[in-house]
């Protein structure tokens, strides 16, 4: 997070685990230090989101309509002003700034925007979380009709008007998935949880489309079963630096007959881990 200048979210984060019991000491003092160099470095920053959004929403409801005057007057300004948000896009890292361009580009009435993005997805390897975002950034700009491209190794075609703008619209066999890992670890556990949310948010995204997110919408219980099993398996090891599937794949039911299935899905997380799914 702070590598990609994500500092709110960071103070969220340490705030969290501040909360949290049954740690050492040590990393209280660490935690407790680093937030407070943050919210000193970064007073912006400092107030948490909800109260952020509960700001945003007393000011003015109209968010979107805000975010689209703001665009059109820049656009006034300075006629090149699309052109910088597209080259912003597709020529620099993956950051906050790269989300913040898409942002505003859903605003701007140039046809001419959507055929640049979707050519670009079609044709040019992207990191899976920034194909999503784009993804997303067109079917806010009202585009119709499916895009062919490959995530990962494997060769896909999106339907624009499906594509999830928000947690909400994902099908609720993706929901229960993580509601199985809230069942096993929310209590007891409440620090992998929380980053069992974020890690499952950011896979989510970047394997929308593929076999691996088509397989759990059957919403087949031995299926969901297997995802939550490997997503708390994967945090757990993430965390505590070794792997403990003795104990967690009893949690969730997983049979021998089921391993072969356990350990594809177990893989699927571990590579996109590996890969630095954090945007």
């Amino acid at each position: 997070m702070l590598e990609n200048e994500r500092y709110g979210e960071a103070m969220e984060v340490l705030r969290f685990l501040l909360q949290c019991s049954g740690q050492n000491e040590r990393n209280y003092e660490e935690w407790r230090a680093l937030l407070e160099w943050l919210e000193a470095a970064f007073p912006e920053e400092a107030v948490p989101r909800e109260d952020h959004a509960d700001t945003e929403e007393n000011d003015d409801p109209d968010e979107a309509e805000m975010t689209r005057q703001m665009v059109n007057d820049k656009v006034a300004q300075d006629a090149g002003y699309a052109d910088k948000l597209l080259a912003s896009v597709m020529n620099g890292p993956l950051t906050e700034q790269t989300i913040l361009a898409l942002e505003q580009l859903a605003y701007l009435d140039r046809p001419e925007i959507d055929a640049a993005l979707a050519d670009w997805l079609s044709e040019t390897p992207l990191h899976p979380l920034l194909q999503f975002r784009v993804l997303q950034t067109l079917r806010r700009r009202g585009m119709e009709g499916s895009i062919a491209l490959k995530r990962g190794q494997e060769a896909v075609e999106i339907e624009i008007d499906s594509v999830p703008l928000d947690p909400s619209e994902f099908p609720p066999a993706i929901t229960k998935i993580l509601d199985r890992v809230a069942d096993q670890t929310e209590v007891h556990e409440p620090t992998l949880f929380y980053f069992a949310q974020e890690l499952w948010s950011q896979f989510i995204m970047a394997i929308y489309g593929t076999l691996d997110y088509e397989s759990m919408l059957d919403e087949d219980e031995s299926t969901l079963d297997i995802w939550a099993a490997a997503l708390h398996d994967i945090v757990s090891e993430s965390l505590k630096g070794f792997r403990n599937e003795d104990e967690i794949r009893p949690l969730y039911g997983i049979t021998d007959t089921m391993r072969f299935r356990y350990e594809g899905a177990y893989r699927s997380l571990k590579q996109f881990v590996a890969a630095g799914g954090e945007e």
